[in-house]
């Protein structure tokens, strides 16, 4: 990266600038790197470092940047692509599902999910909790809602309350036919428990995909998956799945 003098722009310069350091990115750093520190920054492109942080504050929501802790703004890798389709698929944990199963307890679910499953609000539902990765660093985390109905097998399955009991709930769950299934997505912000397993800041921008699965002409299941809003963009098409793919890497020149 060469020293570079900022122009009058008629743009704002932060935003002149975020466009000068996303092409540097392209050119010079790798996937992972670890950019030099704000001062060092600020100097070489002749700018305050208040400009500086609003240019690396927008890369960051953008999904060029990550800011980790105990190790400072490194280039995020390319954005994983969730595949929003519209058909049918397959029960969660069938085969070349990427999710991870973390856990599994019964608990009472929020209200709006138990008026989803058609339980009573004060009914206990199989709650099992599921992480994906990518590049070593958690990119979504979902709770599972299965109700009592759905898995009446269960009881025979002598399982304890953990990633053991999540893989048995899922194995259970697809006896049903699948009939269908449905999503929503919406921007949302980390919740507390979210971000800490997500590795962000509670308040941090978030994409939430609900999903209900239904058999038996009922909603037999619904997942609440949440998404990194900064590595992962929304992709629509008949893939019927929601997956996680990766485009070109980024190269180091």
């Amino acid at each position: 990266m060469g020293t570079t003098q900022l122009e009058t722009v008629p743009e704002p310069k932060y935003w002149h600038l975020k466009t000068v350091l996303s092409e540097a990115l392209d050119s010079e750093f790798a996937v992972g790197e670890i950019l030099p520190n704000e001062r060092d920054l600020a100097a070489r492109f002749g700018v305050a470092r208040a400009t500086l942080r609003q240019a690396l504050e927008q890369l960051e929501l953008e999904g060029r940047l990550q800011r980790r802790r105990g190790v400072g703004t490194t280039v995020a890798p390319p954005r994983m692509g969730v595949a929003v389709g519209t058909e049918s698929h397959a029960w969660p944990g069938a085969a070349g599902d990427a999710w991870q199963p973390v856990d599994c307890a019964e608990a009472v679910p929020p209200a709006a999910v138990a008026d989803a499953l058609e339980t009573g609000r004060d009914e206990a539902v199989h709650t099992v909790r599921r992480s994906r990765m990518s590049h070593g660093q958690p990119v979504a985390a979902e709770l599972l809602y299965i109700p009592e109905a759905s898995v009446p097998d269960l009881s025979a399955i002598d399982a304890p309350s953990s990633v053991a009991r999540a893989r048995s709930v899922l194995r259970e769950l697809q006896r049903l036919e699948l009939e269908g299934q449905d999503r929503a997505v919406e921007l949302g912000s980390a919740r507390a428990d979210d971000a800490k397993e997500l590795d962000r800041l509670p308040g941090a921008p978030v994409l939430v995909v609900t999903t209900r699965f239904f058999a038996e002409g009922r909603t037999a299941a619904l997942s609440v998956a949440t998404y990194r809003a900064d590595t992962c963009r929304l992709t629509f098409g008949a893939s019927g799945g929601v997956e996680i793919t990766h485009g070109p890497e980024r190269q180091a020149s």
